[in-house]
């Protein structure tokens, strides 16, 4: 079960590595090929497979692919309730509680939740908080939201906190592709207020940003646009990772 590995690592100390795959982004079956390849290679967690708006058909297929190819558990990160492929092994299960839309909030979920329970999927209740980059992000404009200022730390503190009271499972803290990471302090605040893991994604693209969010309190980084551009970083920030837990003599 993908939550109790989630939580038991956090109970540990240890720190997860997820890279997120945007079926819009894979521009070929090499691309998702070699991604897979040195993902394998490398000390990774999770593939998180997903995006705010998917505008191909690829998504069974690259879930097929590396299911196929790997033994790294496939977890969906889906825009709609279009986003749901019963092969993956589970599904972060959404709620954008920064935002005051209900169709992200509930709406959606609504229709996805009989075909989910249909499905072998582990469903991950997860709290979504959107925090504010430094440029539009695609999950905000289409998610008709504005995301947290990235200063008002005890706004979104009490919003996780909001969360967990609700029995959401996980907190996952974005900022969107392309901008700014979330910054160490906004993370440590979350991290005071709740109990539950914490996923951090959005603008981690050196090991220095993954381990500042790790040092912070985030339990698992997701990392995704910035491999297109410097596919080195999903093998540096591995090491870092794997070293870090390995001086916890954690295994």
């Amino acid at each position: 079960m993908i939550r109790e590995k989630i939580s038991n690592s956090q109970q540990l100390g240890k720190k997860s590595l997820a890279v997120l795959i945007d079926p819009d982004k894979i521009k070929d079956e090499q691309a998702l090929k070699y991604l897979v390849k040195i993902s394998n290679e490398n000390y990774l967690d999770y593939f998180f497979v997903g995006g705010s708006l998917i505008t191909t058909s690829n998504l069974s297929q690259i879930v097929e692919y590396i299911k196929s190819n790997s033994d790294i558990p496939v977890v969906l990160f889906p825009g709609s309730n279009m986003h749901i492929d019963s092969s993956a092994d589970a599904i972060l299960f959404l709620s954008l509680i920064s935002g005051r839309n209900p169709e992200l909030l509930i709406g959606q979920h609504v229709v996805a939740a009989p075909i989910i329970k249909n499905s072998q999927l582990e469903v991950l209740p997860t709290g979504y908080i959107l925090i504010n980059s430094d440029r539009s992000t695609s999950v905000a404009y289409m998610s008709n939201t504005n995301p947290i200022p990235s200063d008002k730390y005890s706004i979104a503190a009490s919003t996780a906190l909001a969360g967990e009271l609700l029995g959401l499972q996980l907190i996952y803290l974005d900022s969107g592709s392309g901008g700014k990471p979330i910054t160490p302090k906004m993370i440590a605040k979350v991290r005071k207020s709740v109990s539950i893991p914490i996923i951090v994604g959005g603008g981690i693209d050196t090991p220095g940003k993954a381990l500042d969010a790790l040092d912070a309190g985030a339990d698992i980084i997701v990392i995704g646009n910035a491999i297109e551009k410097n596919p080195n970083l999903l093998i540096e920030v591995s090491e870092k990772i794997y070293d870090r837990n390995n001086s916890l003599n954690i295994h």
